[in-house]
């Protein structure tokens, strides 16, 4: 792998946070020095007032210190008057946001009654008809200038009222323009962005924050490592905050795995400076993963700092896989083998005979002198492994510095033919918070495996190891790197959805949650489909109260079928497009 200098963080190998301006936004600040602040939005219909004002009341006292409602059209925007007034009434200043699609008249109403904006690049003035076609420089610059012709007016209302505004560019829902000059990548998303900045910044105005969601956690560490890196070449005045989010992470441990990996490995390299954990959950439930993901931060910023810098062991934005050679025991490793999931001797025949008819087996038993275990420092162990065959080498435990920024120096000093094992802990069999131990196995295994470091994993933050084996291969198929069940991306609700998003996930997963390798997007409205569905196999959306349409990758197939026919229907198409298998036999 060709190793490159770092141009998004200073070391990856020690925490620095990336220095950003103050943004404020009511009451609060987002950016510079302060602390990372928590947000979440209402799932509540927006045009019921007392609906939204109890659901954000409960969201700050929980510990949301922003909150976001949608306001898909001006009637919507019109009614955060009333939601705003009634929480004064009630003694709560909480920020209030509001989310735009598609509408710039929704955004100049709504803009008069909240403390921020949240726009989307790839639907404000734009349309996005997956229509393939090329673009002159000329025409280009015209397109560019009629978008600029749409979003002053509020930028202008913006600047007048002080409030703050997020140009929140989503993976999958990128305009035609930017798809057909820079495909659907990390690239194509940081443009987007940066094409309102400009005009922002024509304007004056600076009161921006950014981000760059995406369900994909590889997608979304490539296109914020990306977003940082170029304004840190635009030069220092645009030193703008950025909001981190994996959109439409999904519901129970899935949805937790997937944040950690996302916003956990981020934050772990200094960057975001507000965060929101996208649960297809109710809203509440959002705020202690997003509490423990912040907290967990704090072990970075307060660990020893190595002597000296490493080179870069990866590419910061490409996914590509460190490449290594096969080592060979019971199981092989490395080689471009899958990423194998080893357990503890003492637990692994125990686990074998569980798991049997399942996709969820250890692969290696693990015990001591398995692997050289080695201090990532020790210029002599390191010039030890500079000749020979490959060997499966790991960290030694009791190393002081926190396993991804470990692993990454490993990995730089170490030849790249040797398989590495991957460690969530150097100190197993210290008890700590269960949702805490699963994010940080989450946020360090996530971290490293979307750097392309790991060849085989061994989970010990977990105490159960049933529970452990069963975190370890979700962080796998968080990351891509494993396929062992169906993939769900699933949005966490708003007020624009149309039908119930808690059950109907649920009940969708409970039918196809067995099709391996299976992608199914469940989207509760238009807004999140299907460009959001990224490259779901298989859609499920809201079309219209009660209705839902169904799509094969972004091409709706068949629509306005009655939601309690719906399942049924997808069940069906899955077997058209020959990828339904019946469950197996309990």
């Amino acid at each position: 792998m060709t190793r490159i200098a770092s141009s998004y963080v200073p070391n990856v190998s020690r925490y620095t946070r990336r220095s950003s301006r103050e943004v404020p936004v009511g009451s609060i600040v987002i950016g510079g020095e302060r602390p990372v602040v928590i947000q979440s939005m209402l799932t509540s219909d927006t045009m019921d007032t007392e609906a939204c004002v109890r659901e954000t009341l409960e969201l700050a006292e929980a510990g949301c210190e922003l909150v976001r409602i949608t306001a898909p059209t001006v009637k919507d925007a019109a009614n955060l008057r009333a939601i705003r007034e009634a929480l004064y009434r009630r003694g709560s200043r909480v920020p209030l946001v509001a989310d735009i699609h598609f509408k710039p008249e929704a955004a100049m109403e709504a803009a008069q009654w909240v403390d921020k904006i949240r726009i989307n690049p790839g639907n404000y003035a734009d349309r996005k008809k997956f229509v393939v076609r090329s673009y002159t420089d000329n025409e280009y610059a015209s397109a560019v200038e009629q978008l600029e012709i749409a979003f002053l007016p509020l930028v202008e209302l913006c600047a007048r009222r002080g409030i703050a505004m997020r140009i929140g560019t989503n993976h999958g829902s990128l305009s035609d323009r930017i798809l057909n000059r820079y495909g659907d990548t990390p690239r194509g998303m940081v443009e987007s962005a940066l094409e309102y900045a400009r005009i922002c910044r024509k304007a004056g105005f600076h009161r921006i924050v950014f981000s760059m969601k995406a369900s994909n956690p590889r997608i979304m560490i490539a296109a914020y490592r990306r977003l940082v890196a170029t304004l840190q070449e635009l030069g220092p005045d645009w030193n703008y905050p950025v909001h981190l989010g994996v959109t439409e992470a999904g519901d129970g441990e899935d949805g937790r795995v997937k944040s950690a990996v996302g916003i956990g490995a981020l934050l772990a390299d200094g960057i975001g400076d507000t965060i929101r954990v996208s649960l297809t959950e109710d809203s509440v439930r959002e705020i202690p993963v997003a509490q423990a993901l912040r907290s967990l931060i704090a072990q970075f910023s307060e660990a020893p700092r190595p002597d000296g810098e490493i080179p870069t062991p990866f590419d910061p934005f490409a996914f590509q896989r460190r490449a290594s050679e096969r080592w060979d025991r019971n199981r092989t490793i490395g080689g471009g083998e899958p990423v194998r999931v080893a357990v503890l001797q003492e637990h692994f025949s125990t686990l074998e005979d569980a798991a049997r008819g399942t996709e969820i087996l250890p692969e290696f038993a693990y015990r001591s002198g398995i692997a050289e275990e080695i201090d990532p420092e020790d210029p002599t162990a390191l010039a030890a492994l500079h000749t020979g065959p490959p060997r499966l080498v790991t960290v030694r435990d009791g190393c002081p510095y926190p396993p991804l920024y470990a692993f990454r120096m490993l990995a730089a000093r170490i030849p790249v033919h040797h398989p590495i094992l991957l460690k969530d802990t150097f100190f197993p069999g210290e008890q700590s918070d269960p949702l805490r131990s699963q994010l940080n196995s989450a946020l360090q295994f996530g971290g490293l495996l979307c750097d392309g470091i790991g060849d085989a994993v061994l989970l010990r933050g977990e105490a159960d190891p049933r529970k452990g084996l069963q975190l370890a291969y979700n962080i796998l198929q968080a990351t891509g790197n494993r396929n062992f069940k169906a993939d769900f991306v699933a949005c966490p609700s708003c007020g624009r959805t149309l039908f119930n998003l808690q059950e109907t996930t649920a009940r969708i997963r409970a039918a196809t949650g067995h099709l391996k390798g299976v992608k199914i997007a469940v989207m509760g409205c238009i807004v999140n489909g299907p460009g959001e569905m990224a490259d779901a196999d298989f859609g499920y959306v809201g079309g219209a109260p009660g209705k839902v349409n169904l799509y094969v990758g972004k091409k709706a197939v068949r629509f306005n079928i009655p939601q309690e026919q719906a399942v049924d229907s997808l069940i069906a198409l899955i077997a058209e497009e020959g990828k339904w298998v019946d469950p197996p036999v309990a």
